[in-house]
């Protein structure tokens, strides 16, 4: 019994990461070269986007991409992106462990 409750409990866990989306991994590509592969950055700058809260990231890019943030390049990248997809690499980066 003991092994089949186990074995339910990580079988729960599947369908949500299952369900990531391809768009919001392909958008969350473009950020590797400077934030590192799944937002875990080699060095402190630029930051580890890897495990940040969903809230956090996206506040950053929604500021970054109306330029009351400033950077030297996240200005120019932001203005790229929609408000859902903002919300689709913040969701991404923020369930990828540190």
């Amino acid at each position: 019994m003991k092994h089949a409750v186990a074995m339910a409990l990580a079988l729960a866990a599947l369908p949500a990461h299952a369900q990531e989306s391809p768009a919001a991994r392909s958008l969350a590509a473009t950020c590797a070269s400077c934030h590192g592969t799944d937002g875990r950055s080699a060095t402190q700058e630029p930051v580890s986007l890897a495990g940040l809260p969903k809230e956090q990231v996206a506040r950053a890019m929604r500021a970054f991409r109306d330029g009351s943030r400033p950077s030297t390049i996240m200005q120019q990248l932001a203005r790229g992106y929609s408000d859902e997809q903002i919300d689709l690499v913040a969701d991404y980066f923020s369930r990828r462990s540190r």
